[in-house]
């Protein structure tokens, strides 16, 4: 019987991995301006990503224009999805001795599936990650656990052995519902005071502290 790995390592994102916020924050402007709306801050665009597309529109309009922008603004995104966006700085070092150290490692995203995939497939391809999901119709976001616990369960490794590792309170209420450690990092779209009063397990300011996560 083979052994089982270390840890598995559970990641977000947008905020954690990649920097997507212009490529996000240029199809909504988009989608806005096309309905003769006015385009919000990069800033107040930053805060409102993380509670999936349907959220991030409804944040910019009012209630009866979601549908219509949203579903403008999804075409935008899916026809650019990675314009400008990229790794973090410091990222693939983490991810090659992560994957050198046998660690199991899952993307769990409020990104619709499909783009997920599109996105993870170019930028993340160098490392070996056994699940990429994300948004799914029937399946409830982030915060709620049950996405978590069916790659936990997929993967025939228990939650206790996962670790999640985000940007953002969403994450780390996720993985304290599925009983997974919670890792939050600052270099994302929360700010770092916000992150602490959600209580992860470790906080960590540069992608080189989740060498942490190494044992």
């Amino acid at each position: 019987m083979s052994q089982s790995p270390k840890r598995a390592i559970l990641f977000d994102l947008d905020g954690t991995l990649v920097d997507s916020l212009e490529d996000m924050a240029s199809a909504l402007d988009r989608a806005l301006v096309e309905h003769g709306l006015a385009t919000p801050a990069r800033d107040a665009v930053r805060s409102w990503v993380g509670h999936g597309a349907r959220n991030l529109v409804a944040r910019a309009v009012a209630p009866e224009l979601v549908d219509t922008v949203l579903a403008r603004f999804r075409v935008h995104y899916e026809a650019h999805p990675i314009v400008h966006t990229q790794l973090y700085a410091g990222v693939a070092p983490v991810l090659d001795a992560l994957a050198a150290a046998g660690h199991t490692l899952a993307v769990l995203t409020n990104k619709p599936h499909e783009l997920a995939v599109a996105i993870c497939a170019p930028l993340l391809a160098p490392w070996p990650f056994a699940a990429i999901v994300g948004a799914r119709a029937g399946v409830a976001l982030k915060p709620d656990p049950a996405a978590a616990l069916a790659i936990a369960a997929e993967l025939a490794i228990p939650p206790e052995r996962w670790t999640m590792v985000g940007d953002s309170e969403v994450d780390i209420e996720m993985a304290r519902a599925a009983g997974m450690r919670a890792v939050a990092v600052s270099w994302g779209f929360r700010p770092r005071s916000e992150l602490a009063l959600a209580r992860p397990a470790l906080l960590v300011d540069e992608p080189a502290g989740l060498h942490a996560l190494i044992d």
